[in-house]
């Protein structure tokens, strides 16, 4: 797996802890408040809400703060109106980095990114310096168990999937955002417990990191995403699983 895909499944592992702080939950109340705003309340003509409400629900959010978010959204209730910012830079080693926020201040917002940036050896960029090294892409992570690697690439094969690999016992698989939640679904239907599955933004090539320079890049896309505005940020770093892992425990 690339870097950015292995501290996908590392934050998926994660996740539990981080919704239990609150933090996924008020994360995903923004998405899905803006994403009602800007293409209407109903889930069905609203590809961004469905995917949204998808990924809550996935977190165990209640209906009702589904429905409240959704209604905040729709101007049914009051709520807070958010913009929607992407943040383009640098991290160490030069790392190509892509952030979406959702803020109802601009300007603090941008103060703190940089400073956050600054502060670990790299900087914000201009917009579009990074944003073209990254594909929207449908991102599927499983462990391979004692499935037949053959077969299980015939199945992926007959899925139409975009790209199929295997590394250490860790299966790839990315897809097309419009196929996504169709070859997801099947791939449940295998009984596979599917370790991450998201619509995402995946690097077309990758900057190998190792020593102080990985660990300031993994501490620096913790700070990010524990921003509360932040909603995702992708890196095109990559780091051996194994110094992943154990920077992680640290």
């Amino acid at each position: 797996m690339s870097g950015h895909s292995k501290w996908s499944s590392i934050k998926h592992k994660k996740g539990k802890a981080d919704a239990r702080r609150g933090k996924i939950f008020t994360k995903l109340i923004k998405e899905i408040t803006i994403a009602a705003r800007l293409g209407g309340g109903d889930p069905g003509g609203n590809p961004r809400l469905r995917q949204a409400i998808i990924v809550a629900k996935e977190n165990n959010m209640p209906a009702d703060n589904i429905n409240r978010a959704i209604k905040k959204g729709t101007g049914e209730l009051p709520g807070t109106s958010y913009e929607e910012v992407t943040y383009e830079g640098y991290g160490p080693g030069g790392v190509a980095v892509l952030i979406e926020a959702l803020t109802d201040n601009k300007n603090r917002t941008l103060a703190e990114i940089r400073y956050l940036f600054s502060k670990s050896s790299g900087n914000l960029g201009d917009t579009n310096c990074v944003a073209w090294l990254f594909e929207l892409k449908g991102l599927l992570i499983f462990d391979l168990g004692e499935r037949d690697e053959e077969e299980l690439l015939e199945k992926s094969l007959e899925l139409e999937v975009d790209d199929f690999k295997v590394e250490n016992g860790v299966v790839e698989i990315h897809t097309s955002t419009e196929t996504f939640e169709e070859i997801k679904e099947k791939f449940k239907a295998m009984d596979i417990e599917l370790t991450f599955a998201e619509i995402t933004k995946i690097p077309k090539t990758t900057v190998q990191l190792e020593g102080k320079k990985a660990e300031q890049m993994l501490k620096l896309m913790e700070k990010f995403e524990e921003h509360d505005d932040v909603q995702a940020v992708y890196a095109n770093f990559d780091i051996d699983e194994k110094i992943m892992e154990q920077l992680e425990e640290e």
